[in-house]
C-alpha cells in the first residue's frame, strides 16, 4: 500500500511530503513520490533546465521519514508529463491508498486564468485526496 505525492521545489510540496510520511506510519504504507517533470526551474518561469538534483527529495524528508519507518521511493514520469495527471493516474492504481496534495492561497482571479491542478486532483481522483496546507513555524 502507498501513499503519492508530487515532489515539486515548492513549500507546498514539501508540507505534503511530510504528510504524506505521517499517514504513511499511521497505516504502514510506503510513500512515492512523483517528481514533476518540469522540475524547479520551470515551475520558477526560468528556462535554464531543471538541476541533477531535481528529482531527489529533501535529505530532511529521507531523515524524517527513516524515523518513522517510511519507505519513500522517488517514481519516474516521462519529459514533459504532466503532474497533475500522473497524480489521477496514480490514484487508480491498486496499491495506492491516498494521493496527498499541497494546497497555496489564489486570488479568484488567479484561479480563472492558471486553472488548478490541485482542484483538478481532488475532483478526478480514484481514491481519497489528502490536501494539507505550508504550516507557519517548526514543523512540530
Amino acid at each position: 500500500m502507498n501513499i503519492v505525492v508530487g515532489l515539486t521545489a515548492t513549500p507546498e510540496s514539501q508540507a505534503a511530503t511530510y504528510a504524506a510520511i505521517d499517514e504513511a506510519a499511521l497505516r504502514g504504507a510506503g510513500v512515492v513520490l512523483l517528481p514533476d517533470p518540469a522540475g524547479p526551474a520551470q515551475q520558477a518561469g526560468n528556462d535554464a533546465g531543471p538541476p541533477a538534483a531535481a528529482a531527489t527529495p529533501d535529505p530532511e524528508v529521507v531523515r524524517y521519514a527513516r524515523d518513522h519507518g517510511v519507505t519513500v521511493t522517488v517514481g519516474e514520469l516521462p519529459e514533459g508529463a504532466d503532474l497533475g495527471d500522473a497524480l489521477i493516474d496514480a490514484s487508480y492504481q491498486e496499491d495506492t491508498a491516498m494521493v496527498v496534495i499541497g494546497l497555496r492561497r489564489r486570488s479568484p482571479v488567479g484561479k480563472l486564468f492558471l486553472g488548478s491542478t490541485s482542484q483538478r486532483v481532488l475532483l478526478e481522483a480514484g481514491c481519497p485526496v489528502h490536501a494539507v496546507k505550508v504550516r507557519v513555524g517548526p514543523r512540530r
